[in-house]
């Protein structure tokens, strides 16, 4: 696995700071902290990721609604919902995100 803060095309952030969870020094970052979220090292980010990784994925509940957007039909959400007037199918969601 290789190292990706020896990668020249990304911004790293210097200083000093400490791990949220095991209070480690971390001296640089990929992104700019902002205290809205725990700052974590490297490896408390790994565990943390990979616990979220090996969570069971929520059951999908099978339906048949139509995007508000595009109009396309929805045949299963990760979610039953209470509101069918502003459901959105993948790639209109996934739009909405990106703006």
């Amino acid at each position: 696995m290789s190292d990706d803060t020896s990668r020249s095309d990304r911004q790293t952030y210097e200083g000093q700071w400490e791990c949220s969870q095991c209070q480690a020094v971390i001296t640089r970052l990929p992104f700019e902290p902002d205290n809205s979220r725990p700052l974590l090292c490297r490896e408390c980010h790994r565990k943390r990721r990979s616990e979220r990784m090996n969570r069971p994925r929520p059951a999908m509940v099978q339906g048949s609604w139509t995007c508000a957007k595009c109009g396309e039909e929805i045949t299963e959400l990760p979610f039953n919902p209470t509101r069918t007037d502003n459901l959105l199918c993948r790639d209109c969601h996934r739009q909405e995100r990106m703006q």
